[in-house]
């Protein structure tokens, strides 16, 4: 009988488990142990409504406090994670305490990855990741005030947004020839390059960074190229890397990711692991996948919870995101990489339109702009992985829906 089930990390994977462990009557303890000072937040709005101003704190915290005190949940936050003592079935904290458990999860997310250049660990460069990282660039968010941001993924396009509508002078970098470039085609780059200029966005593609220059606080950004770009405020959004130096120094297999099955559990049978940490097989796409979305942190901590409670849930999905930037609205649904065409359906110039994106016939993903619809319907069509009509794709009056139907 499983008695203690201790949790490391506090993020919004760890939220969703504490929540399905209890739906699951599961009775016995739960120790959560994070290294940030808050419960369990969300973290897609930080760099959205919550860098805007139009999200208060507590609305990110997937429970409030009191649900943890109804739910028994025993809470060490603040608190850093030195080891697993396998052998010991125990978490060793900094300061010598010890946690037992039964079961581990582990949902320690993952963590930015670092510019290697001069100057940035200067006041007013930030990086975006947690909710004490966003109040700092807040702060520098005052209208007429230069921002330079280095990379043009989600992160620093959606920076680029809030601080355009905030009335800032916006440069963007990025070593990459486009927008974007890791996640979506060269057709939707385009389309995104094309309003951020119009915002008034600066796009510095093809561009590296060679420093950050200031001596009591950041004053500019010199490029590879040589210019230099004034900045009162600096951020750095250039990826993510997961968190797997436990679960490597445990002993656990690692590979870009913790290693786990479509259970959710490591080699190690007393532990599973969740989120952006892993790496994961997806039977649909017939690969292991390491995916930085809440969606997957979401639905591995629902497997992992329905496995520890004896439900034998295996974890499938079509994996999806989402960005918001200005009025703009995208939702991928699967993975493009590896297409031989695209479909285009829907007018771009009306600010509502899908890519799809095919392989043999297949459709493998979606980017859907201001088209709920069709990012809803075209997961069905994805995880059926059969032959579909292509110009009946492109044909806004034709529902997916129907297309997912006669593709079973």
């Amino acid at each position: 009988m499983i008695r203690r089930i201790a949790i490391a990390g506090a993020g919004h994977a760890a939220g969703q488990l504490v929540t399905s462990l209890r739906q699951y009557q599961y009775d016995g303890e739960i120790v959560l142990v994070g290294d940030e000072p808050y419960l369990p937040y969300q973290r897609p709005p930080l760099s959205k409504k919550y860098l805007a101003g139009d999200m208060p704190a507590e609305r990110l915290y997937v429970k409030p406090e009191s649900f943890y005190e109804q739910a028994g949940v025993e809470l060490h936050l603040d608190t850093r994670i030195e080891a697993i003592d396998r052998g010991e079935h125990c978490l060793c904290i900094a300061g010598g305490e010890r946690i037992a458990y039964d079961k581990l999860v582990l949902a320690v997310g993952s963590r930015v990855r670092r510019l290697p250049v001069d100057g940035v660990t200067l006041p007013g460069v930030h990086y975006l990741r947690n909710i004490g990282d966003v109040d700092g660039i807040r702060e520098g968010l005052e209208s007429g005030h230069r921002i330079v941001i280095i990379g043009a993924g989600y992160i620093g396009l959606e920076v680029a947004a809030v601080a355009r509508q905030a009335g800032l002078d916006v440069t963007v970098i990025e070593m990459a020839d486009r927008v974007m470039s890791r996640v979506v085609s060269p057709e939707l780059s385009d389309f995104y390059q094309i309003e951020h200029t119009n915002q008034g966005v600066k796009l510095r593609l093809s561009t590296g960074v060679q420093s950050i220059n200031g001596k009591r606080r950041v004053k500019s950004v010199t490029t590879s190229e040589g210019d230099d770009i004034p900045a009162d405020l600096v951020v750095i959004g250039v990826g993510i890397v997961p968190n797997t130096e436990l679960a490597s120094a445990a002993g656990l297999d690692v590979d870009n990711g913790i290693v786990v099955d479509d259970h959710c559990r490591t080699g190690d049978a007393d532990i599973y692991a969740v989120g952006d940490c892993t790496l994961h097989p997806n039977d649909i796409f017939g690969r292991d996948l390491r995916l930085e979305s809440v969606h997957n942190a979401l639905e591995q901590a629902k497997t992992a919870a329905a496995n520890l409670c004896d439900k034998d849930v295996a974890y499938s999905q079509v994996p999806w995101f989402w960005s918001d930037q200005y009025d703009l609205k995208l939702q991928i649904a699967g993975l493009s990489e590896g297409y031989d065409e695209i479909v285009i359906r829907g007018n771009p110039a009306e600010r509502s339109f899908s890519c799809l994106y095919l392989r043999d016939s297949r459709l493998i993903a979606i980017d859907a702009i201001n088209a709920p619809r069709d990012f809803v319907q075209s997961k069905a069509i994805i995880a059926a992985g059969e032959p579909v009509e292509t110009d009946r794709l492109a044909d806004p009056e034709t529902q997916l829906k129907d297309l997912a139907a006669a593709s079973r």
